[in-house]
């Protein structure tokens, strides 16, 4: 199954404590982002100048995670930014 790379930002919030392994990204904005399928997917979100607003359009892009182990190992995942129009 293939998801949409575009959606909405359907919900948001700030952490400011983070997880274990992501202490160093805080704060970050998480967001539930409905895409254009109308499927909900929680990311992490980039590339904003200021918090994210409810409705605004986005699209999947990589990015780092973290980084892992002695040898720091880079692991990259799926977060959301901006539309470019």
């Amino acid at each position: 199954m293939t998801l949409p790379m575009r959606g909405i930002v359907y919900s948001r919030t700030q952490v400011r404590e983070a997880p274990a392994g992501f202490e160093s990204q805080a704060p970050y904005q998480l967001a539930l982002v409905q895409l254009e399928d109308g499927s909900l997917i929680t990311a992490q979100l980039t590339d904003y100048d200021e918090d994210a607003q409810i409705g605004d359009p986005v699209e999947m892009v990589t990015r780092k995670l973290t980084t892992e182990g002695e040898r720091g190992m880079i692991v990259y995942g799926y977060k959301f930014r901006p539309l470019i129009k």
